[in-house]
């Protein structure tokens, strides 16, 4: 054999071992073919988060569930590894029930979302020309009749989460001497409904709600400027307005992120991986919201092209998961 070519096979085969030897190795994923469950809560944008991880996982080769389930019940079924991960938890609302279960090392934090969010009581901006001195609390607490129903007058209503999310409100309001009821809604899109009918008609309400969401691109909606959140409010009851109590403030700024039962980072390993790398923007949210919830699209359908043509703000995550040591 001519030596030169001789040199010229050696020389690729070299050439070849160290590009393998300097590339990422893979882990053999699935490492189960056993279905990863995600919780699916009551709102859109929750939807839209879960289902998004849920489209790179199965491009990673799980196989994925969404299993519906109660925002505060979800904790008790991911103990067990009923429901494998959830993925946008809001600290502000998940109360004793995820501290109880956190303490059992069951479930695990996996990591902020980054997500920014936000709460508030919500008022269409056309019922401050009924009550003056609004967004101020007190005013609000002098306008309780005009936000009254048949049922709570003359205390006014206040349009609160459906009672799967917590009570704050309840103990918010008495805290605070407010001449109000907190009702809960049905769901996010009965909530929604009320307000576009209310909204429509130039009527009074007010509602706790959310952000990010895309009903604040279509109505002008102001939030009532309550005591602010501290720890002392918390703590001492001369930190807020009634000397009394604590408590007599608003709720924390929350901070979004992502839990999962403790068995997934043995049983799913790179999947594990992933979702504590996982984040998901606000700006990313709202406008499949919109789609979804104004226009009617499909969620899947909606979610599988985000994941198309967003591919840089997963891959990378996708791929240092796989990655083996």
């Amino acid at each position: 054999m001519d030596r030169r070519f001789t040199t010229r096979i050696l020389g690729a085969v070299a050439l070849m071992a160290g590009l393998m030897a300097g590339a990422p190795t893979h882990a053999a994923v699935p490492e189960s073919k056993d279905t990863i469950k995600l919780a699916i809560n009551e709102w859109t944008g929750q939807h839209i988060t879960t289902y998004v991880a849920g489209e790179v996982l199965k491009r990673m080769g799980y196989n994925v569930e969404y299993t519906v389930a109660g925002y505060l019940p979800q904790f008790e079924a991911i103990q067990d590894g009923t429901v494998t991960a959830s993925l946008e938890i809001w600290s502000n609302n998940v109360g004793d029930a995820y501290k109880a279960a956190s303490a059992t090392g069951k479930v695990e934090d996996l990591g902020k979302l980054g997500l920014v969010a936000g709460e508030g009581w919500y008022y269409p901006t056309y019922v401050e020309a009924k009550c003056p001195g609004l967004p101020d609390w007190h005013a609000f607490a002098k306008c309780a009749e005009l936000f009254s129903t048949p049922e709570t007058f003359p205390e006014g209503r206040l349009l609160d989460y459906p009672l799967d999310w917590g009570a704050r409100n309840v103990d918010i309001i008495k805290a605070l001497k407010l001449p109000y009821q907190s009702v809960p809604g049905g769901s996010e899109g009965a909530m929604v409904a009320e307000m576009k009918a209310a909204y429509a008609k130039k009527e009074p309400i007010v509602m706790m709600f959310w952000t990010p969401h895309w009903i604040f691109a279509e109505m002008d909606l102001h939030k009532v400027d309550l005591p602010p959140y501290s720890e002392a409010c918390m703590n001492d009851p001369k930190a807020g307005p009634n000397p009394d109590v604590t408590g007599d403030c608003f709720v924390d700024v929350p901070i979004t992120f992502k839990v999962a039962w403790s068995g997934m980072k043995d049983k799913w390993p790179a999947a594990y991986k992933f979702l504590q790398s996982f984040t998901f923007s606000a700006d990313d949210q709202i406008p499949l919201i919109h789609k979804i919830d104004a226009e009617g699209q499909d969620l899947e359908t909606v979610v599988k092209a985000w994941v198309d043509q967003n591919e840089a703000k997963w891959k990378p995550q996708m791929d240092a998961a796989m990655a083996g040591s």
